[in-house]
């Protein structure tokens, strides 16, 4: 069965190609979400296999919707995602528990990889 992912980010256009990617590549996508609150609704709606989290968004940033989604699914695998290559965020964004971390503009073969390895 195809793994579930999930997409959080604030602009339109960057769900748009980390949705192109992945489905180009045989996964479902499970939902979109433009905010932190709302990938934390969605999480729970939709129970996906993996998460792909933007750090800056608004309402909630990526960081603390990673944050709750870990408390309310500690096994979660997330991944996350930002234009600003910014070390502070990188390192709080592992050692909140993302798997991994990918920089924008993306590369598709580096989203894939990215995906393979926290879907094991």
């Amino acid at each position: 069965m195809a793994k579930s992912i999930l997409i959080c980010d604030d602009a339109a256009f960057m769900r748009m190609m980390i949705k192109d990617i992945l489905t180009k590549n045989g996964y479902n996508i499970a939902g979109e979400a433009e905010n932190g609150l709302k990938a934390v609704e969605k999480y729970t709606e939709t129970k996906p296999d993996l998460v792909m989290m933007d750090i800056t968004m608004p309402e909630m940033d990526g960081i603390q919707a990673l944050k709750k989604i870990k408390e309310v699914d500690p096994n979660a695998n997330i991944i996350m995602c930002s234009a600003m290559g910014q070390q502070a965020m990188v390192i709080e964004s592992i050692q909140s528990g993302a798997k991994d971390f990918i920089v924008k503009p993306f590369q598709s073969d580096r989203v894939l990889e990215a995906v393979k390895k926290a879907l094991g």
